[in-house]
């Protein structure tokens, strides 16, 4: 294990720049993004991408490279440092305002706008020396107020209102052109997060006309801006959020410009990795968090990264694991599962996606929150731009070869489907009886109807990269995931049986009933050659040793040969009768 003791510190949650380069943690350089920002900026400039992708910290970038008063030794090294003629001209030269919506949520608009208040109230509380300006009137000086005003009987919550904050941001950026004589700059991260709490708490259009009010003074028509910048997930043009603005220069994913400054590439994080002695793990963080194309480019999630390397730098043996899922909840896969089940189609191309291939879909990218789950085809644009799919290629830049991007998303949907999958066996409790009492009456016939018609309700969990001999454990996992829900049996998957561990064992007390089932994946539907095969390992390998022991009197012992949605089962009943 690689000593770190002396190593740059893994900055952890953290997205303050600033904080980043002074108190020794690692950073990857982005700073080439403010140059290509500065060189070709339209006044109104919106980056979408997923969360967990750098939009935070790349914000605090900006704001500490122009704010007056910037600390230059803050970007002593960094690319934007090359670029002389630039930082002269923009390094430290503009008022900000920089404002975060992330934390604009709550169960009512009551409890949302109280946040709103609070960011607005916190970022006007930084310019209280506007009220010494000898270039602000008492009446300007009053505006500025109504924006720092608290509450009777707190100091830190604010009794902003409503009217002042849809015309906060206009009102502060002209106080302070008007104090610098100076335009102000204005960037808004995670500007439509209170959109989509919104939409998901039943206050949508409350919230819709206060941010459309809010960023039509402030963007819209405000001669004190130079130009803004805004980060979210989804660009809800339809919204009217953005009308009237003068070409609002949209950054998507799917654009080539600024496509590297958001994730991190390969040799980014063959960097980070090689600087923490970790390059032995780079196949295992390729393999769970890399696979995402922005515009031309592929790149990991950071979050992930950053992370993973965190756990490794305190226990070299740490299996990667989801760290981005963790972070939501998923909705949009949840969402899009629960919808498939009405498609057959649909159904059949998330299993494709599952098994690592593509599918061919039109991309919209200007869907709007209340309408997102609509449709199916909605979905299919919310998974691509929320980052649960991405894109091998498209058309003409209009349909899109859409994948999951790496192991650590195909896991989330994996987790998705099987949840979908118990819930669907569990309401139809007549059918789980059913294929209960053929299973413990050695009904084969109809243990293989039934279980059949299981694998055409569910999406299959098969994967091309697994190799034949191991498909099998997909198939008695559905098996398990069905009679986990049988009341009364214990059942088992790799059970330790005999000389080895049998598929599914299960153990039926009250009826003195024990089950084996060995599976085998048919391979060119080889039904019949992989049911005898299944049925000679449980005899070869003893698998029923345990529940004869046990003193289970009758046993069953069934071989299951699958492929694709099809089965054949066969069944042997043994009657033991113990020596005692």
């Amino acid at each position: 294990m690689a000593d770190n003791s002396m190593k740059k510190k893994l900055p952890i949650g953290i997205d303050d720049f600033c904080k980043i380069r002074t108190e020794g943690f690692y950073y990857v350089d982005k700073t080439a993004m403010i140059r290509d920002l500065l060189n070709a900026w339209g006044e109104v400039n919106l980056f979408t991408r997923p969360r967990r992708f750098g939009k935070s910290l790349n914000m605090s970038m900006l704001k500490a490279f122009l704010e007056i008063g910037c600390d230059e030794s803050l970007f002593e090294g960094l690319e934007i440092s090359k670029e002389t003629q630039l930082c002269e001209k923009y390094m430290g030269k503009f008022p900000v305002i920089s404002i975060s919506l992330k934390s604009v949520i709550g169960d009512s608009y009551e409890i949302a706008l109280s946040q709103m208040r609070k960011e607005i109230g916190n970022e006007a509380s930084r310019f209280g020396y506007l009220l010494n300006s000898d270039k602000l009137t008492e009446n300007e000086k009053n505006r500025y107020r109504q924006l720092t005003i608290s509450a009777p009987d707190s100091e830190k919550v604010y009794s902003i209102s409503e009217d002042a904050l849809k015309s906060s941001l206009q009102t502060l950026s002209m106080l302070l052109r008007k104090h610098y004589g100076k335009k102000v700059i204005i960037l808004i991260d995670e500007y439509d997060v209170p959109l989509a709490q919104a939409n998901e708490r039943g206050y949508y259009k409350k919230m819709v006309d206060m941010i459309r009010i809010m960023f039509d003074q402030a963007l819209k028509s405000n001669d004190n801006l130079y130009f803004a910048v805004l980060t979210g997930c989804l660009r809800v043009a339809k919204e009217s959020i953005f009308t009237g603005l003068n070409n609002p220069n949209i950054l998507s994913i799917t654009k080539v410009r600024f496509d590297e400054y958001f994730g991190f590439t390969d040799d980014e994080v063959k960097e980070m990795l090689g600087y923490y002695g970790l390059m032995d793990r780079y196949d295992a963080v390729r393999d769970w968090y890399d696979g995402y194309r922005f515009g031309k480019v592929d790149v990991y999630c950071p979050w992930d990264v950053i992370n993973y390397c965190y756990e490794l730098t305190g226990d070299p043996t740490a299996y990667p694991k989801e760290y981005w899922s963790n972070t939501s909840g998923n909705d949009a896969v949840r969402h899009f599962i629960e919808k498939s089940n009405k498609t057959a189609n649909t159904k059949r191309e998330i299993e494709a996606l599952v098994a690592g291939e593509t599918v061919e879909k039109v991309i919209r990218e200007d869907l709007t929150y209340n309408h997102l789950y609509d449709e199916i085809e909605n979905i299919w644009s919310v998974l691509f731009m929320t980052g649960y799919l991405t894109q091998r290629g498209d058309s003409e830049g209009k349909k899109y070869q859409l994948a999951i991007p790496n192991r650590e998303i195909r896991e989330i949907f994996t987790d998705q489907i099987t949840d979908m999958f118990q819930k669907v066996v569990k309401a139809n409790t007549s059918r789980l009886t059913e294929f209960g009492e053929a299973l413990k009456s050695g009904d084969a016939a109809k243990v293989e109807k039934l279980f059949t018609s299981y694998l055409y309700d569910s999406i299959t969990v098969r994967d091309s990269y697994v190799q034949n001999d191991k498909k099998e454990i997909l198939y008695h996992g559905e098996m398990i995931g069905i009679l986990v829900n049988i009341e009364g049996w214990d059942s088992k998957t790799n059970a330790d049986a005999g000389d080895g561990y049998s598929d599914v064992m299960v153990k039926i007390e009250d009826e003195d009933i024990g089950i084996i089932i060995e599976f085998k994946y048919a391979r060119d539907a080889r039904f019949d050659a992989e049911c005898k095969d299944a049925m000679a390992q449980i005899e070869r390998m003893h698998y029923t040793s345990e529940l004869k022991q046990e003193g289970f009197h009758t046993i069953y012992k069934y071989g299951i040969a699958c492929f694709k949605k099809r089965c054949k089962v066969v069944c042997k009943k043994e009657e033991y009768v113990s020596d005692m």
